[in-house]
């Protein structure tokens, strides 16, 4: 009987030599330099609900507490002056600083933010390609499965045609044998039929 070819598949001939998945997100955190880890943080801040709604209620107050001494000084002269009565301008000035230091702290983050997507985006690439690789791989093996299991089971129905072959000619022969068996006795009763006395003519003139 032939075994069936091609051992072993695909699966055992590969070999997984590809070096191991990286943590992008780990590794570009691990190596951020101080400014980088202070325009992270800054970004945080300042990219949330806290610090708008901080920011807002700082503003309102501002702008009420010099609306407010600045009528109050319309009315009482001696009271307490206005630092920055309307249209606020010190307030503008406050607000450009900020928004000039703030600027380009955000597009710093920003910034490495996009080199870690880069990143990211290309280890998503090696994974897919690895994947698609180990994939075909598998694949192919469970294609040369399905040519060994057909391979197997033609044997198999061999082996059982054969048997039942085998089994049909042993009867055919335990048939052969009985029926010369048989025959034999058949002769033998012949024989001592035709070697006993011979029956007696019967006489006309009686």
């Amino acid at each position: 009987m032939n075994r069936p070819e091609g051992l072993p598949g695909p699966a055992a001939r590969y070999r997984h030599d590809h070096p191991p998945v990286r943590n992008v997100a780990e590794e570009v955190r691990d190596r951020r330099s101080v400014g980088q880890r202070l325009a992270d943080q800054v970004t945080a801040v300042v990219g949330g609900w806290p610090f708008i709604l901080v920011q807002s209620v700082l503003l309102a107050l501002w702008m009420f507490l010099n609306v407010y001494l600045a009528i109050l000084g319309h009315v009482r002269p001696g009271a307490l002056r206005a630092w920055d009565p309307y249209p606020f301008i010190l307030l503008n000035l406050v607000l450009s600083f900020q928004a000039a230091y703030t600027g380009p702290v955000v597009m710093m983050s920003q910034n490495r933010q996009s080199q870690r997507d880069r990143l990211m985006a290309q280890s998503d690439f090696e994974v897919n390609q690895k994947a698609e690789e180990e994939i075909q791989v598998i694949m192919n093996h469970l294609a040369h499965q399905d040519h060994l299991i057909l391979e197997t089971t033609r044997q198999v129905e061999a082996l059982r045609r054969e048997r039942d072959d085998a089994t049909l000619a042993a009867r055919a022969e335990d048939v052969l044998r009985r029926l010369e068996a048989n025959e034999r006795r058949l002769q033998g009763l012949l024989a001592r039929l035709g070697a006993g006395p011979p029956a007696e003519e019967s006489d006309p003139s009686r």
